[in-house]
């Protein structure tokens, strides 16, 4: 929350170094053409075995009123369409798509990002997240990604990204 904030390619960042730059929440971003919904936040349940403000910062992993206020602002703006979401955790109804459980400690955010995902329709192409852990496409629009490595590519037969190898 220290960093300064900086307005880059439409959206709000703060600038951690001159070539890093943090993604702020609600905000949405240009980049070579294609636009990018950033969302964050999620329930640390491993909490207990981080140290406060060391590693663990819990009053930062849940949206706040603002939040939700920056991305509904962010989605008029936008006219709700945008190319590809990022996220930490996902809507509450991919996550039971996934077999899980939505966790009651974030259950206002992911369902908040449900509304998001009806509120974007059929706007975007792909929902990348990477809460869960996993490496898996849970459906064609929404991936969770872990270690993979992606090039995002548009090969016009709903491709969107490909796999790339470590170099």
């Amino acid at each position: 929350k220290e960093y300064p904030v900086a307005e880059w390619n439409g959206g709000l960042v703060h600038v951690i170094r001159p070539n890093v730059l943090h993604l702020m929440r609600g905000q949405c971003y240009t980049i070579e053409g294609k636009t990018f919904l950033s969302l964050g936040g999620a329930y640390s349940v491993d909490g207990y075995t981080r140290t406060r403000g060391g590693n663990w910062f819990p009053e930062d992993e849940i949206y706040t009123p603002e939040d939700y206020k920056t991305t509904a602002a962010t989605l008029k703006r936008i006219g709700n369409k945008v190319d590809y979401v990022i996220s930490h955790t996902c809507p509450a109804e991919i996550i039971r798509r996934m077999g899980r459980i939505p966790d009651p400690h974030d259950a206002q955010m992911t369902g908040h990002f449900d509304w998001v995902m009806y509120e974007l329709g059929d706007s975007f192409k792909q929902w990348f997240f990477g809460h869960w852990h996993l490496d898996e496409q849970i459906t064609p629009r929404f991936r969770c990604i872990w270690y993979d490595l992606l090039a995002l590519t548009e090969d016009g037969e709903g491709g969107y990204y490909v796999k790339r190898e470590e170099e």
